[in-house]
């Protein structure tokens, strides 16, 4: 009798939850400051990069909230054109406008007693920005064409990939809609900071899309994991698992090896995943400094409130050093004129220094403290 071919045995990944896979210090932090809002009725501004999990983070909110036995309603306002917006989120009577047959009840009505989820707020027009700053303060909406107002008892979290404060300065954005939602804001990182939590939450979606194909959830070799490890994810999330469905649907066997992973779905080595540092990049502690508060702003598309979260430095500590950079005829990072602030490396070469960002941390707090 042949003996059976031996079946090469792989480390298992543990399926990680629903809940936000959290492995990650920055994780961490973002999954606590949920855990911390979540028993609150308080307002909550997600922010982040696009495709860094804003919905899944809202939804454990909800369900560890003590309205998680209530409605869930989400509304991507990006989604829906600005004249039929306002009938989606507040309703309206019959008869309101050519076409409005039937009353209409709106999302602030159908999520009363539970959580709303306004996803891209940012693309609110100004419009309707006024009426959906009074919802907020008064909690009760006017349908369109209605004649009394109706109250709503609902807990609003409003998610967004845009720099709000940015918007508000340039008069895109109504500064007093911004103070009603920044009540209690957390900023999601992006997967490229995240490197503890890929290999989990690769193995989660994987068994996700195996499930919508209707097959088996193949095991992912290390070498995959390595591929992955090494790929920086501008779409972050939602670009692994696009990744991951393109795998699946090359792989017919059990496991998903490299080469379902090169053929069409390029993943080329980022620098961050390089041992060593480019040698024409400056190893100055001045230097050094610039670089990471210049990638801290750009992680966080210039928006100097995160960036000095990010760097664990205060805000004050980080305008001080821009403008000493600007007296001294030196480029501001948030400007985004790289190359007069390091010539020749820039740019992405700025994420092979992570320990940079922990070294100036460090320093910037001591000093902060002292």
């Amino acid at each position: 009798m042949i003996a059976p071919p031996a079946v090469r045995r792989f480390p298992e990944i543990p399926l990680p939850p629903p809940d936000p896979v959290a492995l990650s210090a920055a994780m961490k932090e973002v999954v606590a400051a949920a855990d911390d809002v979540a028993e609150t009725p308080t307002t909550v501004l997600l922010l982040g990069e696009s495709g860094t999990g804003k919905e899944v983070l809202a939804r454990y909110i909800h369900r560890r909230s003590p309205r998680a036995n209530g409605p869930w309603v989400a509304v991507n306002c990006a989604a829906l054109p600005a004249e039929l917006l306002e009938s989606e989120l507040f309703g309206h009577e019959r008869g309101a406008f050519t076409g409005a047959g039937d009353r209409r009840v709106g999302r602030f009505e159908q999520a009363s007693g539970g959580t709303l989820l306004l996803d891209e707020i940012s693309e609110i027009p100004l419009s309707l920005q006024a009426k959906l700053l009074r919802v907020l303060q008064e909690r009760e909406v006017d349908r369109v064409g209605g004649q009394r107002p109706v109250p709503v008892d609902v807990r609003v979290i409003a998610a967004t990939n845009r720099d709000l404060e940015q918007m508000v300065a340039r008069g895109q954005f109504r500064s007093d809609l911004y103070y009603r939602l920044n009540v209690f804001p957390v900023l999601l990182p992006p997967l490229r900071m995240r490197a503890e939590d890929l290999p989990s939450l690769a193995v989660g979606l994987l068994a996700e899309a195996s499930g919508e194909m209707g097959r088996p959830t193949p095991m992912l070799a290390p070498d995959v994991v390595d591929l992955l490890a090494g790929h920086d994810f501008p779409g972050n999330v939602r670009e692994l698992r696009n990744v991951l469905q393109r795998a699946l649907v090359r792989c017919r066997g059990p496991v998903i090896g490299p080469e379902h992973l090169r053929a069409g779905a390029d993943l080329p080595p980022s620098p961050s995943s390089a041992a060593t540092l480019p040698s024409s990049l400056p190893l100055d502690l001045a230097s050094l400094e610039r670089i990471a508060i210049r990638e801290a702003l750009r992680r966080v598309n210039g928006n100097r409130t995160h960036a000095a979260r990010l760097l664990g430095i205060g805000l004050r500590t980080l305008r001080n050093k821009l403008r000493a950079w600007r007296e001294e005829e030196v480029t501001d990072p948030a400007s985004g004129a790289a190359r007069q602030l390091l010539p020749g490396q820039i740019g992405r070469s700025a994420r092979n220094v992570p320990s940079a960002l922990e070294s100036v941390s460090a320093r910037r707090s001591q000093e902060d403290r002292a």
